[in-house]
């Protein structure tokens, strides 16, 4: 298939989503739902859908980051239904979170089964430490990676310093910290100018 060569205008390109297969949608959370777990699996979600095969900008999988954080329930489960509803609509969205939770679910009760026999083994418990180091360094990995392509102004600055303050230091409630921020957040983005 040829690519063309025509002009075409910058905000329609922006704006512009590939034409992605359902088939393709849940083959790709599939694998990562069976080789991400915990905290890692925001990361895997970054490589696959934004690295490998580019279905979204680091703008649209930033947007999807925030808005499964708000919402209730597991974070990659919400992140998975925002990708598959941005590429497919509804559709989309229930097969990717078809993908994201069936060999999650499979995985979780083989796991349960075999920690219930291997339990009392010292090792296990050292095993389980290195798969959340794991875990940890895969969504710092991804995090920096995003970071390093962030605006620097000072308001993003003493936004996200107030948010990890709060929440990760302070160990305060997501729901009010959000309720405060997101409207000082988007008070101070409609205050930007555009173009």
């Amino acid at each position: 298939m040829e690519e063309s060569t025509r002009p075409c205008d910058p905000a329609a390109a922006a704006t512009a989503m590939p034409a992605v297969l359902l088939w393709q949608l849940f083959l790709c959370f599939v694998k990562v739902g069976v080789t991400s777990f915990g905290g890692s699996t925001q990361a895997w979600i970054y490589r696959a859908v934004v690295e490998e095969r580019r279905w979204l900008t680091e703008t649209d999988f930033l947007a999807g980051v925030t808005i499964a954080q708000i919402l209730p329930g597991a974070n990659p489960v919400n992140l998975s239904l925002y990708v598959g509803q941005r590429l497919r609509g509804w559709s989309g969205a229930l097969v990717a979170t078809l993908g994201m939770v069936a060999p999650a679910i499979c995985i979780v009760l083989a796991a349960g089964a075999l920690y219930a026999r291997l339990a009392h083994f010292p090792l296990t418990h050292f095993l389980l430490i290195g798969i959340a180091t794991v875990g940890v360094g895969a969504t710092l990995a991804a995090g920096l990676k995003v970071a390093r392509k962030i605006e620097r102004r000072p308001a993003i600055i003493v936004i996200g310093l107030a948010t990890f303050l709060a929440v990760g230091v302070l160990h305060w409630s997501m729901v009010p910290v959000v309720a405060v921020l997101a409207p000082l957040s988007i008070a101070l983005a409609a205050r930007r100018p555009h173009g």
